[in-house]
C-alpha cells in the first residue's frame, strides 16, 4: 500500500528531528552530535514559534500519566500501532483520504512509541519501555485550561504529535460524508434489490394469469349449433 510511504516518511522525519534536538553519540561511526541543552530555547518565528528542548514522560502534548503508568502506555502504543496497521490493510479499497489520515496517525504513533520503548536504553537513563518522548515545537497560543492545568502557550510537541493531530482532524472532517455516502449506497442497493424482487413477483403473477386464461379457453364448451352434428 502506497500510503505506508507517508507513514515511513513521518517516522523518519520525526526521529531525525528528535536526534538533532537531543543529540547522538555513536563512536564506531565517528558520529557525535551535541544537540540542544535540556530547556534550551531559541526563536524560529519571533516569540510565536520557538524550538524548546524538553522531554515528556507521559502522553502527547506534555500530559503526564505518572511513573507507574509508563509501562502500560508504552505497551499500549505498540498494540495501538499494530492495530492501526492491520485496520489500514483492511481499508485498502476505501477512499484515499481515509487511508492517508490513518497513515499519518500510524506514523505519529510509531514515532512516539520508539521514544518510549528504546530511548531509555539508547541514551542510558532508563530500562526498556520507560523512555521519555522528545518534544521541541513551542507555539504561542491563547491561554486555556485542560486536565486542571492552565497553559499560556500550547504544550510543547513534536512531529509525531502533529501527524496524529492532522490525521484525526482529517478523519473528523471526511468521515461523516464518507459514512453518509456508504449509507446512501446501502439504501440504493436495498431499493434495487426490492425493485428486482417486485419485478420478479410481477412476472410470476403475469405468468400465472396467462396460464389461467389459457386454461379457461381450453375448458370452454364447443358450440356445434352451426354444424351438421348440431343439426342432428
Amino acid at each position: 500500500m502506497r500510503v505506508l510511504y507517508l507513514t515511513v516518511f513521518v517516522v523518519i522525519f520525526d526521529q531525525l528531528t528528535k536526534v538533532l534536538v537531543k543529540g547522538i553519540n555513536i563512536p564506531f561511526l565517528n558520529l557525535d552530535l551535541s544537540g540542544m541543552r535540556y530547556g534550551q530555547s531559541f526563536n524560529i518565528i519571533g516569540e510565536f514559534v520557538k524550538f524548546t528542548f524538553v522531554e515528556n514522560p507521559g502522553m502527547a502534548f506534555g500530559i503526564d500519566v505518572g511513573e507507574t503508568s509508563k509501562l502500560f502506555l508504552s505497551l499500549f502504543s505498540i498494540i495501538a500501532s499494530i492495530g492501526i496497521l492491520i485496520y489500514l490493510f483492511k481499508l485498502k479499497d476505501e477512499k484515499l483520504i481515509l487511508r492517508l489520515a490513518l497513515a499519518l496517525i500510524l506514523g505519529g504513533a510509531i514515532g512516539n512509541m520508539i521514544d518510549r520503548t528504546f530511548y531509555g536504553i539508547f541514551y542510558g537513563y532508563a530500562p526498556i519501555f520507560y523512555g521519555r518522548v522528545v518534544d521541541f515545537i513551542n507555539v504561542d497560543f491563547f491561554d486555556f485550561s485542560i486536565f486542571g492545568r492552565t497553559y499560556e502557550r500550547w504544550p510543547i510537541f513534536n512531529i509525531a504529535d502533529s501527524a496524529v493531530t492532522v490525521g484525526v482532524i482529517l478523519l473528523l472532517i471526511f468521515q461523516k460524508p464518507h459514512s453518509e455516502e456508504k449509507v446512501k449506497d446501502s439504501d440504493e442497493e436495498i431499493k434495487t434489490e426490492s425493485g428486482d424482487d417486485i419485478n420478479e413477483i410481477n412476472s410470476e403473477q403475469m405468468v400465472s394469469v396467462d396460464g389461467e386464461n389459457n386454461n379457461r379457453k381450453d375448458n370452454r364448451p364447443v358450440d356445434y349449433s352451426g354444424t351438421e352434428e348440431g343439426k342432428n
